[in-house]
């Protein structure tokens, strides 16, 4: 057994995916980002081998990558899916682990200060409104 060369990071960011010319809508949930891949939930089992694109609509530009499916595994009402990016670009990938950390964390953070309730799309635009231009680029 490997162990992940990165510490993958929790979140619940809607995400669609593209299998060949099948497009989904965005109700299927990102649960995880690790080093070169992500995991997310679908009401669909896929095949390990899959050619996968993936789009995830938390900040601009709207993350994009193509990736193929590396595993497939039932889990309560949902299947999680892991996915191996290829050809992305390893900054922007981290940085996009980073924001997505960050807002998660304010999402969390709003919740304990303020007890609003936010999803993750509403707390994205606020994180991005107050906090992307300070942002490492």
């Amino acid at each position: 057994m490997t162990m992940r060369q990165y510490l993958r990071h929790p979140s619940d960011v809607p995400l669609a995916y593209h299998l060949g010319e099948v497009v989904t809508d965005r109700n299927h949930y990102l649960r995880n980002i690790g080093a070169g891949g992500l995991c997310f939930a679908s009401r669909i089992a896929i095949a390990p081998g899959a050619h996968i694109y993936i789009e995830i609509p938390i900040a601009e530009p709207v993350f994009k990558a193509d990736g193929v499916v590396v595993w497939c595994e039932p889990a309560e009402e949902y299947f999680e899916v892991g996915v191996r990016f290829d050809g992305v670009d390893t900054e922007y990938g981290l940085r996009m682990v980073e924001q997505v950390c960050q807002i998660e964390h304010y999402r969390h953070e709003i919740f304990k200060s303020e007890g609003r309730v936010l999803g993750s799309e509403e707390a994205a635009l606020e994180w991005i409104q107050k906090y992307a231009a300070r942002f490492p680029q």
